[in-house]
């Protein structure tokens, strides 16, 4: 705890000596056994995909302030930067793919819909059925990766995991089809989501990404539009917010403190900020929050 808030660790991507393929695929059964102190069901922020896919039992999850019921079929897309845990995966069956940021051949299958998609949902059994060999193919090339390293390909990993994805992604998930306009829209929206990935703290205004990335702001409205549904103030503004929730939620900083690390002016400010898109203020929310069992 860190004043009165849960403190969340930070976790790396750290595979296994010999499994240095930017994937490793594990299980929640692999998950309990070698993690005798539960760390699992603490806050946990990867700067590396997590992408699980529930093949039996029943548990429950958490990320990003929100609660989530897991059942047989159920898909779970843990992406970098998240606040989650593990809340409970006791009974929970299937496997655990975890995955560096670049690791995908298609780069558009990591940012396609970032903004909306759910971080969990549950497949068809049509669907799972047709997933669960996906998952396993991979996790027999992975081992044998392991095993003997000269049969190890970074290419193959990556493409049998693209093909994953692609059958587990929701339909409204699924990466734009080929054609030089929505190429050239994902192009921009990546490049976009990067720089407010790396800039969100101390630049608010879509013109400024615009000018830094050589397009105009109806370009980049209308690829982040594309991509997320929301327009690329909308997708700037949730980021900051996001951020600033959990600043709010994990770090137990004073609200002037927060607001000078999200690069508003004063706390005033960020209250404005805030308030206009939670409809709370900072405090309020926060305590609000607390108060949730």
């Amino acid at each position: 705890m860190e004043n009165g808030h849960p403190a969340v660790r930070h976790l790396r991507y750290l595979p296994p000596v010999g499994a240095a393929y930017g994937v490793e695929v594990l299980s929640f059964a692999a998950l309990r056994e070698t993690d005798t102190e539960r760390r699992r069901t603490r806050l946990q922020r990867p700067d590396f995909h997590v992408l699980a896919l529930i093949t039996g039992g029943s548990g429950a999850h958490e990320a990003d302030f929100h609660h989530h019921e897991l059942h047989e079929g159920g898909v779970v897309w843990i992406r970098p930067g998240m606040v989650h845990r593990w809340s409970d995966v006791e009974r929970l069956e299937g496997p655990l793919i975890l995955f560096q940021p670049g690791f995908l051949p298609d780069p558009a299958l990591e940012t396609r819909d970032v903004a909306a998609a759910p971080t969990c949902w549950r497949l068809p059994p049509e669907i799972l059925r047709l997933a669960v060999p996906a998952a396993d193919h991979l996790g027999h090339e992975h081992r044998a990766a392991v095993r003997c390293p000269r049969l190890a390909s970074s290419a193959l990993l990556s493409h049998l995991l693209a093909a994953l994805l692609l059958r587990v992604l929701p339909r409204t998930s699924a990466p734009p089809g080929p054609g030089a306009s929505a190429s050239r829209q994902s192009e921009v929206f990546r490049a976009y989501r990067a720089a407010v990935e790396e800039h969100f703290r101390h630049r608010h205004r879509v013109a400024d990404y615009a000018r830094e990335l050589g397009y105009d702001v109806r370009t980049l409205t209308r690829a982040t539009h594309a991509a997320t549904g929301h327009g690329a103030k909308t997708f700037l503004d949730q980021r900051i917010l996001l951020e600033a929730k959990r600043l709010l939620a994990h770090s137990g900083l004073p609200v002037g403190t927060c607001a000078h690390r999200l690069g508003f002016a004063d706390a005033g400010n960020f209250t404005t900020f805030f308030r206009r898109q939670t409809g709370l203020a900072p405090t309020s929310w926060a305590a609000a929050l607390h108060r949730t069992p």
